[in-house]
């Protein structure tokens, strides 16, 4: 069975990696200082059994090791992590030429289509057709791409962006690299509790390191995606068609046959608008004025069943 000391001198290891870890991460460790309540209790328990000080490091290398593996990372990384974005308004007489062409640009240069979409509008029974088309490719092959879209047809608009992500990478980087270290550092303390409720504390602070390794480990990876593939959204719209009316000069020289076609279709128009109208006021009608009429028929007959003057008679 192992000693009050061990136990002791591995809760204080864990607690000195944790501090190193909160260092570096900067206030996204908060939640985890508290986690520890339980385990600062068993190590200082453990230290006043066996007369060792509970404010001495014993992990010398624990300090050193965080700043260490922080300046580790920065010379990992070599370039700057940049994340390129842009968007791309071009006026096209095709829309699916248009998008077949892009889309097998990207394809050239390794990329994908993340995702399209397009609506159909119609005036005179003459149609145009708009959307867009979001493009993933890699960041060496951005400009190019950029170049492409612009090629499609008469260019409205162009932005691009780029954001650097260095910092947050290499903070990320360092963050794990303590987190994992905690984390074996744990599963040391496990292996060496003694009783049920020092394996429980330990278990949970092992659960939440996990936990937050997990969630800093997706961060990381969504962020080298989009550094590696730069995104570039392309809206491609159709000329918006213009009907051949041509105006008089003056009303009355409009055609007599066409000055008629257009009354009927002005016709059509207000009785459509009657015939809506109604059916909106229709639940209002049926909702308070069918109880009016009910209310005022029944007065009408309790009035002559009684022999009652009504307002029109002379007595």
């Amino acid at each position: 069975m192992t000693s009050r000391r061990t136990l002791a001198t591995l809760a204080l290891v864990a607690l000195v990696a944790l501090a190193g870890c909160g260092a570096t991460g900067g206030g996204s460790g908060g939640g985890a200082d508290g986690g520890y309540q339980q385990a600062t209790e068993l190590a200082a328990s453990g230290a006043k059994a066996t007369g060792a000080p509970t404010g001495t490091p014993v992990a010398g290398d624990a300090a050193s090791g965080g700043g260490g593996s922080g300046s580790g990372v920065a010379v990992n990384v070599q370039q700057r992590k940049v994340i390129k974005t842009g968007t791309v308004v071009v006026t096209v007489d095709d829309f699916e030429r248009a998008r077949a062409n892009i889309t097998s640009a990207v394809e050239g240069y390794g990329g994908y289509v993340s995702d399209t979409s397009q609506e159909r509008r119609e005036i005179d029974n003459e149609t145009w057709v708009r959307g867009q088309v979001v493009l993933r490719v890699p960041q060496d092959r951005f400009d190019d791409l950029v170049d492409d879209a612009k090629a499609l047809g008469e260019v409205e608009s162009v932005e691009t962006n780029a954001r650097d992500v260095t910092g947050q990478i290499v903070d990320i980087q360092a963050r794990l690299e303590n987190l994992r270290a905690e984390r074996d550092r744990l599963r040391e303390l496990y292996d060496q509790a003694n009783t049920t409720e020092d394996v429980l504390a330990v278990q949970r602070e092992l659960s939440d390191v996990q936990g937050e390794i997990e969630r800093l480990e997706a961060r990381l990876q969504s962020l080298q995606n989009q550094v590696a593939y730069s995104t570039l959204t392309v809206r491609l719209e159709e000329p918006r068609p213009t009907p051949n009316r041509v105006a008089p000069d003056r009303w009355y020289d409009t055609p007599v046959l066409s000055a008629f076609l257009q009354s009927v279709d002005g016709v059509v128009v207000v009785a459509r608008a009657i015939v809506v109208g109604l059916a909106y006021a229709l639940p209002y009608l049926i909702a308070f004025g069918l109880p009016v009429v009910l209310v005022g028929g029944a007065i009408w007959r309790y009035r002559g069943r009684f022999g009652l003057p009504s307002r029109g008679d002379g007595g």
